[in-house]
């Protein structure tokens, strides 16, 4: 059963991720059936905007609980493997060819402030939290990093990359996540306004630019650098470390490495 839907009204494509009972959790379904959407519309084209949407209380809570266990067995080759699935999302979301807005009404987590900052423009609500724990777990945020660097910078990934800890939609806001903030009523208008500009622009100019800014913002280096992205955090989730990271979180215990309080 997929958890995708995928609508297509007079140019819009609306792609939902709706799994709301696992927070639109990562998991390797997922990830392979959102890049074959992404891929499938990509090539369509009726296709001039592309709505990035999510149903329930979480955008993406990031990496499934039953993913992590899995992954948490696998050796260091089979890491890869699955690393370069999830780096192939990002890739393809970000590389989409035509105009993509990120409908963020809840919170997301790692993989899930990934996928926004793929996305060409972001709007949010105000209640919605944002985090980058991979740290927490003994592990990096590797296959997003070029994405969520490119949104928020180096100095703010410093801080949260590092730290892990949450901030909320007006921070998101403030440090490039997100381009719009607002109330949950008021998040459809919010989109209206933007894909309705998009839609008075040319389409081919536009895939244009995006190409422009990739390349101007990347230079001819971008494919490697997503190949040692993902090479990186499978040897991170394969590590001493990374494994014991994702076995306390499963477990509910503290990690090793984390200081007791006097």
């Amino acid at each position: 059963m997929t958890h995708i839907q995928t609508t297509l009204d007079n140019g819009i494509a609306t792609l939902t991720l709706n799994n709301p009972d696992s927070h639109n959790a990562f998991d390797d379904r997922l990830i392979a059936d959102l890049t074959a959407a992404l891929q499938a519309l990509d090539k369509n084209p009726e296709v001039r905007v592309l709505v990035l949407a999510a149903i329930g209380k979480s955008f993406s809570a990031g990496a499934d609980l039953g993913w992590m266990q899995r992954m948490a067995q696998y050796d260091e080759t089979q890491n890869i493997a699955d690393a370069r699935a999830l780096a192939e999302l990002m890739r393809s979301l970000n590389e989409f060819s035509k105009p993509t807005v990120a409908r963020v009404q809840g919170s997301a987590f790692g993989g899930g402030v990934g996928l926004i900052a793929c996305c060409d423009i972001a709007v949010g609500v105000y209640d919605a939290q944002f985090a980058l724990s991979e740290a927490r777990l003994g592990l990096i945020p590797a296959v997003i990093s070029p994405y969520v660097i490119a949104a928020i910078g180096a100095r703010q990934a410093r801080r949260y990359f590092l730290s892990g800890e949450r901030f909320d939609a007006e921070q998101a806001q403030a440090i490039g996540l997100l381009h719009k903030i607002g109330y949950a009523d008021e998040l459809d208008a919010m989109i209206t306004e933007i894909v309705d500009a998009l839609l008075e622009c040319g389409p081919a100019a536009q895939t244009a630019c995006k190409q422009l800014i990739q390349r101007i913002a990347h230079g001819d280096d971008f494919g490697d650098l997503v190949e040692f992205t993902a090479q990186a955090i499978a040897k991170t989730r394969s590590s001493s470390e990374g494994r014991e990271g994702v076995q306390s979180f499963l477990q509910k215990r503290s990690p090793g490495w984390l200081r007791k309080k006097a």
